[in-house]
């Protein structure tokens, strides 16, 4: 038997499925390619006219020289005539001069091909004429007829049968034209391929036939059509293929109730297992279909409800290994013989799936139900040449997946027999401090492979968008992360930013799908706050690189905490401002894009002093603010507390608390929190509520621009567009342009061609070569020291002495606390200690 975390994702025909959805999507953009052939200097004017259907034109410059003209996609003019709508009479003129009815393009179709996927059937009469070979395949065995099939082009399918299309031909995959008729629910194809005398029975690769694919695709009229048959040529309703699913399973697994009652109606069995073990039950829990659950059990019984497939699972372990639906889960509950706490033959439970699978209100709910938390699970491993038998509950496969709130969550249940039961983040008798949950991805490995949605993303981008890797010069590593490296390179003259994916696995979040997504939303954005895309690489996921214009000036973080560049205010607000038009343009979409990792590595500076928004390899659409959004994408320090906390109902709102961050950062010079690790940073602005300190020398627009970003509650924060007239205001107020060029300071604008500045570390007030510290630096005893001289020049009204200089603490950063913002619990001044510093202060590590 087989054990269940060895329970493949995906059956060996779903598998095939999958690569033959591929190769249709494939086959759809390499055709397209064909059909819309881009006219360049080098066609003759012969190709020309050819493309403009001038038959007459085209007789007059037909010569045994040019005839066998081709253009660099390897399209020759008949495809050129086919293509382009030509008339019969056009084609019957190539045909004649010696044009060669079967020659392939580079993409391997012939002109019948073409004509056939267009639905011309003027050209395909006149190709058929011609003498051309019917049944002659594509490079993955495509005919003509298959092609018909495909598109639904009865007519045309009629006249190639006509002509001696082979009706039973198989492709690469063994499919015949009624295969494709069927999985595309073209019933009037199918009636001609019947009557054809198509074999209603013919296996594909994997013993699959029409029916299941007509039942899987939910195709009615199709269904009818081949179990009604024609004569004695009818489709058996249980027949199996090389995994003994019948047409039933494929039904139930894809959810199609009509279909279902259907085939219920015309005997079909609707307990009978696969060689997985798994009955029609067992498909629709572990694909969610809850209606055909409901279904199921009402018109055909109780027979498989407490069945075991070879991996231990009955319908309750699949409804839970799915997640999908907790309505089926209390469907399935409510039935007579289903406890919550059957153990397979294995041990596990419904609660050990819904665990290792990381299904958090599921897990919730069979907690309230009485789930049994001790439950263990035998796990068997025969590495190393000898089988290892251990014991494990559902909290050590939690634990093993890397799922931290399931963890949490059973690790504290409060069981009746516990007297008490304490949280992650307190401790009895304690003050309270972050704890972590580690999150080791341990025994979960698996190949990335490449997916439909790279074929689907090939077909959908823009021609002008698709790159070869070898039109790229690659130069020097100019930053790396989980996905690959970033190279500065050349492209088309350019100098460009290439992002190179390794195209790996890491965690449970795939290369692929972040690089689909990342060009996906690249390639529809169109603003001067946001990277430009210049295209991407798409051929082969080795070879999957992005490619974007080159932003000079480095990060925000380069120039702050690398560089130590000193900014003067007026530059550090021209960054903020146009941050805040990139997010705006971006949250103000027809499709709203959620950024989800807006931090100062993200933020790059052009040579002019003015800020891009880039890496959008965490974005995502924004559908509803309903949909389930990923956990915790992005860098935890300048993560919003709903997302840390493992909420999956974030929206826009998190950019903004983002924002806010990289905002006080730009003012204050320093990483918020620096010293907390990032998850740490990330749970005192969660739990804590506690947020970066706000320093006497911050303009008071701001201050109050940063409480309201960083409010705990999203709803209460502002949209990009309210704090623009904000920052805009002050940028120009004359506070700031004082502070930022003040008599008797060397200002230093980002977009000034000068040598990095060493930041005075020691807080005298000189930099280097004696020059006087410039205002606002980040550090604290800078900004210390920047106080005192305003105090003496008496410039600022606003800086005047009403309350002594804050304290700094250890961490050098601002203890005060009208200085310090908490937000939870308002602390007044009687809860000072003696030293004048809150007694559990907002940054304590």
């Amino acid at each position: 038997m087989g054990n269940y975390k060895s329970r493949p994702a995906i059956s060996c025909a779903d598998e095939l499925k999958k690569k033959i959805s591929e190769s249709f999507s494939l086959f759809r953009s390499h055709i397209s390619e064909d059909l819309r052939p881009v006219q360049g200097p080098e066609w003759s004017d012969l190709q020309l006219a050819c493309s403009a259907c001038d038959s007459t034109r085209v007789a007059a410059l037909l010569i045994d020289d040019n005839v066998h003209e081709v253009t660099d996609a390897g399209l020759t003019l008949l495809h050129i005539a086919c293509v382009s709508g030509g008339s019969k009479h056009l084609v019957e003129v190539l045909l004649q001069h010696g044009v060669k009815p079967g020659a392939l393009s580079k993409n391997q179709f012939s002109a019948l091909h073409l004509a056939t996927y267009k639905g011309d059937i003027d050209c395909v009469q006149a190709l058929l004429e011609g003498s051309v070979d019917v049944n002659q395949p594509e490079n993955s065995g495509l005919t003509a007829l298959h092609i018909a099939a495909m598109c639904g082009h009865q007519e045309i399918a009629s006249c190639l049968i006509h002509n001696g299309a082979c009706v039973n031909q198989g492709d690469a995959v063994k499919f015949t034209p009624l295969h494709m008729a069927c999985n595309f629910g073209h019933d009037k194809v199918v009636e001609v391929l019947m009557r054809s005398g198509a074999d209603l029975n013919v296996a594909g690769s994997v013993g699959d036939r029409p029916l299941h694919l007509a039942c899987g695709k939910g195709h009615l009229r199709v269904t009818q059509l081949l179990i009604e048959g024609i004569e004695s040529n009818k489709a058996e309703v249980n027949i199996k293929d090389d995994e003994e699913h019948t047409p039933i399973h494929f039904c139930c697994k894809s959810g199609h109730l009509v279909v279902l009652h259907y085939l219920l109606e015309q005997k079909a069995d609707p307990h009978c297992p696969n060689i997985y073990g798994d009955t029609p039950l067992h498909l629709a829990c572990y694909n969610g279909k809850t209606e055909v659950v409901r279904q199921l059990i009402s018109r055909t019984g109780l027979g498989s409800i407490t069945k075991e497939n070879i991996f231990s699972e009955t319908p309750l372990h699949c409804a839970c290994t799915s997640g999908r639906s907790l309505e089926m889960v209390k469907f399935l509950l409510d039935q007579t013989g289903v406890r919550i706490n059957c153990q397979g033959r294995d041990g596990h439970t419904a609660f050990h799936s819904a665990c290792y699978h990381g299904h958090l209100r599921l897990v919730q709910y069979l907690l309230e139900k009485g789930a049994d938390i001790n439950l263990v699970a035998t796990f068997s491993d025969q590495s190393g040449g000898s089988e290892k038998r251990e014991e494990q509950t559902a909290l050590m496969w939690a634990y093993e997946q890397g799922h931290d709130a399931i963890v949490t969550l059973v690790k504290h249940h409060k069981r009746p027999q516990d007297e008490s039961a304490h949280g992650d983040y307190s401790q009895p008798g304690g003050e309270g401090s972050y704890v972590s949950v580690p999150s080791p991805i341990g025994k979960l490995k698996s190949m990335t492979r490449e997916k439909i949605d790279v074929l689907q993303l090939r077909a959908d981008l823009p021609h002008q968008f698709h790159i070869l890797i070898s039109d790229i010069e690659f130069n020097d590593v100019i930053g790396s992360g989980s996905f690959g490296k970033v190279y500065k390179g050349r492209f088309r003259g350019k100098i460009v930013a290439v992002k190179r994916y390794k195209a790996s696995c890491f965690g449970t979040k795939s290369d692929v799908d972040m690089f689909c997504r990342e060009v996906a939303i690249l390639s529809k954005l169109n603003s001067p706050y946001v990277i430009q895309f210049l295209g991407a690489c798409l051929d082969d996921p080795s070879q999957f690189a992005i490619v974007t214009q080159y932003v000079p000036g480095g990060s925000v973080y380069s120039l702050l905490h690398e560089q130590k560049r000193l900014i003067d205010l007026h530059s550090k607000l021209i960054i903020a401002i146009d941050v805040a038009k990139g997010m705006n343009y971006l949250h103000t979409l027809p499709q709203p894009i959620i950024h989800r990792d807006l931090n100062s590595q993200n933020i790059l500076t052009d040579e002019h002093g003015h800020a891009i928004v880039a890496d959008f390899g965490e974005s995502q659409f924004l559908r509803t603010l309903e949909d389930n959004m990923t956990k915790q994408p992005g860098n935890l320090r300048w993560m919003a507390p709903e997302i840390f906390t493992q909420c999956t109902k974030y929206n826009i709102k998190a950019d903004m608390f983002s924002y806010s961050l990289c905002l006080w950062e730009l003012l204050a010079g320093e990483l918020p929190f620096a010293h907390l690790k990032p998850a740490a940073a990330a749970a005192e602005m969660a739990y804590h509520q506690t947020r970066p300190p706000i320093a006497v020398t911050f303009p008071k627009p701001l201050v109050s621009l940063l409480q309201w970003g960083w409010n705990p509650n999203p709803e209460d924060r502002p949209e990009f567009a309210e704090i623009l007239p904000i920052l805009e205001d002050c940028k120009h107020s004359p506070a700031v342009m004082m502070l930022s060029n003040p008599s008797g300071y060397t200002a230093v604008p980002l977009s000034a061609s000068l040598p990095a500045v060493i930041r005075d570390h020691d807080g005298d007030g000189e930099g280097e070569g004696g020059r006087a510290t410039p205002p606002l630096v980040g550090n604290v005893s800078a900004l210390k020291s920047r106080y005192e001289q305003e105090l003496q020049r008496n410039c600022v009204d606003d800086l005047r002495p009403r309350l002594p200089f804050p304290q700094l603490d250890k961490n050098g950063y601002v203890s005060d606390p009208l200085s310090t913002l908490r937000i939870s619990i308002p602390r007044p001044r009687q809860h000072l200690t003696s030293k004048g510093s809150p007694e559990s202060g907002g940054n304590s590590s």
